[in-house]
């Protein structure tokens, strides 16, 4: 069996669908491909949401993160295994920046994620997955495996006309502009105006590390069928 449907085949037996791979030649540690994976959240969970979050999606949130944390190194250990080099990029997590929080990790999952295939990018700067909408959590890792990975067609986002995330944010930070490949997510969505929302408001539930909101109003992928017989995509699946 090759070490991508064998890395396919982990993936599935864990409940992972939805995957691909990408050359990214900025990789960290100088590592030139990604596997990315997305993980559907529950429905049940996100539908709680309404003017804030909800314990459940705060409980829910670090439980996925944790799972795609523990997948990317069962991934890894399997490359490890047969003599290639892997690293993992942590689920959540923001790396500091002149001794401030940047909002920014050691690599975009949503980048990877794009590369691979495997959706669109939001006004919201939400990944929207061709299939989970925006209701998904990424994970991403590198390594210097020879995964296959095929040339992907820029995506167009399918926001078009809607901007219910525009209204629904509480902060003003989503400021409406459609995303394109290459523009600054900085031109989308004013970063530290969402974290200051979520200090001030939200600290009684995750100490303000959570809203959802914008999660939870986005219609993109709700009326998708889920067809949980398919294989793990190998990134060209639409």
């Amino acid at each position: 069996m090759q070490l991508a449907d064998q890395i396919r085949q982990l993936l599935a037996q864990n409940g992972i669908l939805r995957a691909g791979f990408a050359g990214l030649p900025d990789g960290p540690a100088n590592l030139p491909v990604a596997v990315s994976i997305v993980v559907p959240l529950s429905d049940a969970v996100l539908d709680e949401i309404d003017q804030a979050p909800t314990f459940a999606y705060y409980h829910h949130y670090r439980t996925v993160n944790a799972c795609i944390d523990r997948l990317l190194l069962q991934v890894g250990l399997l490359l490890q295994q047969n003599g290639y080099r892997y690293m993992p990029v942590a689920a959540s997590q923001s790396l500091p920046e002149e001794g401030l929080r940047s909002h920014r990790g050691l690599y975009s999952h949503k980048k990877a994620a794009v590369a691979a295939g495997l959706g669109a990018i939001g006004k919201s700067t939400l990944f929207l997955d061709f299939r989970f909408g925006a209701r998904v959590r990424l994970g991403t890792l590198f390594t210097d495996a020879p995964l296959p990975s095929v040339p992907v067609q820029i995506p167009v986002s399918p926001c078009e006309d809607c901007d219910r995330c525009v209204r629904a944010c509480p902060a003003g930070a989503i400021t409406g502009i459609g995303w394109q490949v290459g523009l600054e997510r900085d031109a989308l969505l004013d970063a530290d105006a969402c974290n200051r929302y979520m200090r001030d408001h939200f600290m009684k539930i995750g100490r303000g590390s959570v809203c959802g909101i914008c999660v939870r109003v986005c219609p993109v992928g709700l009326t998708a069928p889920v067809h949980h017989e398919e294989p793990v995509s190998n990134g060209t699946d639409r």
